[in-house]
């Protein structure tokens, strides 16, 4: 039995099915759906769990060598959500791109998606494994 980290199992193996340059989203409550996507939907209620929730157990867990988050974020939310996000993620390179003719069309191409309460504007984030 799993006595630390993150312990439900779809989580689990999703990360675990993560290789070199494949991406994961994490996103929040109102993120579309992707039928071609595995979507792990663990949303409770309004921000329970938040993306930065799953974030803080996801980055331990797997190399990831980058991180894509949507340019709309840095106009939607104060700075102090930008530098929870960047404690985070710590080394891990954050890129802002645009919303629509960017960071959506980064998501068909992810292997897994994991969808959250978060009503953060604009806080989804695209994971890249090293």
């Amino acid at each position: 039995m799993i006595k630390a980290g993150i312990l439900n199992p779809d989580i689990l193996s999703l990360l675990a099915r993560v290789r070199h340059t494949n991406t994961i989203v994490i996103a929040d409550r109102g993120f579309p759906f992707w039928p071609m996507i595995e979507t792990i939907d663990i949303s409770v209620v309004d921000d329970l769990p938040t993306v930065l929730q799953v974030l803080r157990a996801a980055v331990p867990a797997c190399n990831f060598g980058a991180a894509f988050m949507a340019e709309e974020f840095l106009q939607e939310n104060d700075d102090a959500v930008l530098t929870a996000y960047k404690e985070v993620l710590g080394d891990i390179p954050l890129t802002f791109e645009h919303h629509e003719a960017i960071f959506k069309k980064r998501v068909p191409h992810a292997i897994g998606l994991i969808r959250t309460g978060d009503t953060t504007q604009y806080g989804n984030i695209i994971l890249e494994s090293a």
